[in-house]
């Protein structure tokens, strides 16, 4: 390594670049090969609207999911929520300058399907309703599971993490700001789990844990 190359300089006299000659020539393949770059992120490519199906996503989030038709198109009204050409429901993340940095995608189908955009980056944004700054705060696994948490609890902002995750980086951003801050993650060992490592890395976070498997769950319970 470098205490090598300082040695032989030392030693021979020699410059950076004869030193560096002179060690490939008696100690092949002894020199730390160049790091390797990072790979670069891929571009953010968001699904194309496709306004003809959405009534095939309004009616997947009424009849199945139990969410009211006003809180759907309220969030197709501000952009938060859009169809694509496959009648997925594809729900914005946004950054603090409320720009897109990635979508979360539910298939509406018979065939139940969930993922990512290309491109898109959880840490810096996420899936907010209502979009406006309240005094607190929920967390929760996915967008559908933060729009029917602030169903039932809509005094708060409810949040998607997309995907269960302890450590957002902007999370520290939000602590500084809001009044409380709850974990709402799934009822089960991973929910526990990742709730609880976000509590231990923040201990100002508390749990806020569903009655039964999600927000969604207890959303479509009620009579």
């Amino acid at each position: 390594g470098g205490g090598a190359i300082d040695l032989v300089i030392h030693l021979k006299g020699f410059g950076f670049s004869e030193a560096l000659d002179w060690l490939e020539r008696h100690f092949a393949g002894a020199l730390p090969s160049a790091p390797t770059p990072p790979t670069p992120r891929p571009a953010l490519q968001l699904p194309v609207p496709h306004p003809g199906n959405l009534p095939r996503v309004s009616g997947y989030l009424t009849a199945q999911r139990g969410i009211a038709q006003a809180t759907i198109d309220s969030l197709i009204q501000s952009g938060a929520l859009y169809a694509d050409s496959r009648a997925n429901a594809v729900f914005l993340l946004r950054d603090k300058a409320n720009l897109p940095v990635g979508a979360e995608l539910r298939g509406t189908t018979e065939h139940s399907w969930r993922g990512m955009a290309p491109g898109s980056n959880k840490d810096l944004g996420y899936f907010s309703i209502p979009a406006p700054a309240a005094s607190t705060i929920v967390l929760c696994e996915s967008a559908i599971d933060a729009i029917s948490c602030f169903a039932l609890h809509p005094h708060h902002r409810c949040i998607s993490t997309a995907g269960a995750r302890p450590n957002p980086t902007w999370l520290p951003l939000l602590l500084a700001h809001a009044s409380a801050v709850y974990c709402g993650f799934d009822a089960d060992p991973t929910g526990d789990a990742m709730a609880s490592a976000m509590i231990t890395l923040h201990s100002a976070v508390k749990r806020l844990r569903p009655s039964l498997h999600d927000w969604n769950d207890v959303l479509t319970s009620r009579p």
